[in-house]
């Protein structure tokens, strides 16, 4: 193990696009969890990584191109009225189909479609950073308004139709800031970490935290701890980030065994 790569300047930019994503991808994850509809993840980050590719093949960068497929998506799963996990595992046999096929039939080759599925952390730039800020951004500014809304269509389903409110508004923009944000994880962190940080941390955090507050806080707080010691582990022993990623999240699940007096 060389702990020295962990401080090597080389790695401090991919680092800083990696942890915007990390703070902020489990924060949709609860909300997520909280509809139901955590497959959502999976199937926008299949679209995500299919488009992405597809975007190589005629000269995109994935950051560009990846947004595309998952922005669609979760277009047409807000416009079909489509609730439930239906839809999205419709995707994740659109996308892991697309994404074989492109790779068996480009110049890209395997090798591209298998780093989108692992992710290539080490390779994030500028363009990385400045997309992952830019999403925080938007994050930042669309939750406080769609979080209450969505909360509220949960607790009581009949509100926004007794109501006549026009609530397709906020579940398209909750569905949009979904998609943008899966694209922008699996551009970086590849599609199963991108998955592992909107899936493993809110269920462990849905059973141990007391109230809706503290369930956002221990989401964010085990995501951005799994993906400060994933970091150091894969630099120092040399390791696939995407990977490692996982099963230091996957540990981390096991919090969600742990018993709970309410």
């Amino acid at each position: 193990m060389n702990w020295a790569m962990v401080a090597d300047p080389l790695f401090h930019l991919p680092f800083a696009a990696g942890l915007v994503i990390a703070l902020v991808l489990p924060l949709l994850g609860v909300l997520l969890r909280l509809r139901d509809e955590w497959l959502a993840a999976l199937g926008l980050a299949h679209l995500a990584g299919a488009s992405g590719l597809v975007g190589l093949a005629v000269g995109l960068p994935v950051v560009l191109g990846a947004p595309l497929g998952a922005l669609v998506g979760a277009a047409l799963k807000t416009f079909g009225r489509f609730r439930g996990n239906t839809v999205y595992g419709v995707m994740i046999l659109v996308g892991w189909a697309t994404t074989l096929l492109v790779a068996a039939n480009t110049a890209l080759g395997s090798v591209m479609g298998h780093a989108l599925v692992e992710g290539q952390l080490y390779f994030a730039g500028p363009i990385h950073l400045g997309s992952a800020l830019v999403f925080a951004v938007v994050a930042a500014a669309v939750l406080p308004w769609v979080m209450p809304r969505l909360i509220r269509a949960r607790l009581f389903p009949g509100h926004e139709t007794s109501n006549r409110l026009p609530a397709w508004r906020w579940h398209l923009a909750f569905d949009m800031l979904v998609a943008l944000g899966m694209a922008m994880g699996t551009g970086i962190l590849g599609l199963m970490g991108a998955f592992a940080l909107v899936f493993v941390p809110p269920w462990v955090a849905f059973r141990l935290a007391p109230h809706w507050r503290a369930c956002l806080v221990i989401s964010a707080a085990i995501a951005v701890v799994a993906y400060l010691v994933a970091f150091a582990i894969a630099l120092a022993g040399d390791q696939p980030f995407g990977p490692v990623l996982v099963a230091v999240l996957v540990a981390a699940g096991g919090l969600a065994l742990v018993p709970v007096r309410r």
